[in-house]
């Protein structure tokens, strides 16, 4: 289960409503070994895509020597689908190279007349997709 805060939740949603029509992406960061998401970490995806997302490689390198300064590790890697479903495409699968972290998908598509997004995580292990229950808390 993702438990995470309603101010992270509302960034994340609020990044994905921003970058519409292309696809957002980014990172939440926290202490090493805890799974606790607490740092919001917004990435500019160098695709520019409505359908695809990429990291640029010059920030995910300062991202990831930021991390290991600070004794973080990312928790969350989110990013949004701006017309389908929010649910791991075979691209975002290939791309999955933190076993640990839970992978949030956002969908800025109202596809299941559920309101005007939807907010899923998953993990992604191998290749296997697992959903997993997101709980929204006040506080830590």
């Amino acid at each position: 289960m993702l438990t995470i805060t309603r101010d992270l939740f509302d960034q994340i949603v609020a990044h994905a409503r921003a970058d519409h029509p292309d696809e957002a992406c980014g990172v939440v960061a926290g202490p090493e070994g805890s799974g606790r998401p607490e740092r919001f970490i917004p990435m500019l995806n160098a695709a520019r895509s409505p359908t695809f997302y990429e990291f640029d490689s010059a920030d995910l390198l300062k991202l990831y020597r930021e991390l290991d300064d600070n004794d973080e590790e990312p928790v969350i890697i989110y990013h949004s689908h701006t017309a389908t479903e929010a649910y791991p495409s075979r691209t975002d699968i290939s791309y999955a190279n933190e076993p640990g972290a839970h992978y949030v998908l956002v969908s800025t598509a109202d596809t299941d007349d559920a309101g005007p997004f939807q907010f899923r995580s998953f993990r992604i292990v191998d290749g296997e997709i697992t959903e997993e229950e997101v709980k929204v808390v006040e506080a830590y």
